[in-house]
């Protein structure tokens, strides 16, 4: 049986090492959404940039660059949430990531399981 194309490139671009993300595209940082890997739900959304990659990788628990102190930081290393990795996905781009995690606690630094709790209401006016 013969593969397609799209087959080919899917495989051939499913294995990944840091040097093939893009840094380059948002000054040095990647997004990170942080997933729970048990219901799927989006927990929050940070920033890594190479040094908290490899850290994720070398410990198996989510590191990010924090852009206000500017400084690595491990997720619940003060509050013990910790995010523990199950899997690493990587967007077509390049340019994002997906850390499909086991929390312990809550994902939110204000005692929420998700950071994404409050709703921005919708004006259109549907008829």
């Amino acid at each position: 049986m013969l593969k397609t194309e799209t087959e080919e490139t899917v495989k051939s671009k499913s294995k990944l090492s840091v040097t093939d993300l893009d840094f380059k595209k948002q000054s040095g940082l990647l997004p990170v959404i942080a997933q729970d890997e048990h219901t799927g739900a989006v927990l929050m959304l940070a920033y890594a940039n190479l040094e908290a990659v490899k850290k994720t990788q070398e410990s198996g628990f989510a590191h990010y660059w924090s852009r206000s102190r500017k400084a690595l930081w491990k997720k619940g290393e003060n509050s013990g949430h910790l995010q523990k990795i199950v899997e690493v996905l990587v967007d077509c781009d390049g340019d994002t990531l997906l850390y499909k995690v086991k929390q312990s606690g809550a994902a939110c630094h204000t005692g929420a399981t998700s950071c994404f709790f409050r709703k921005l209401p919708n004006n259109t006016k549907i008829k």
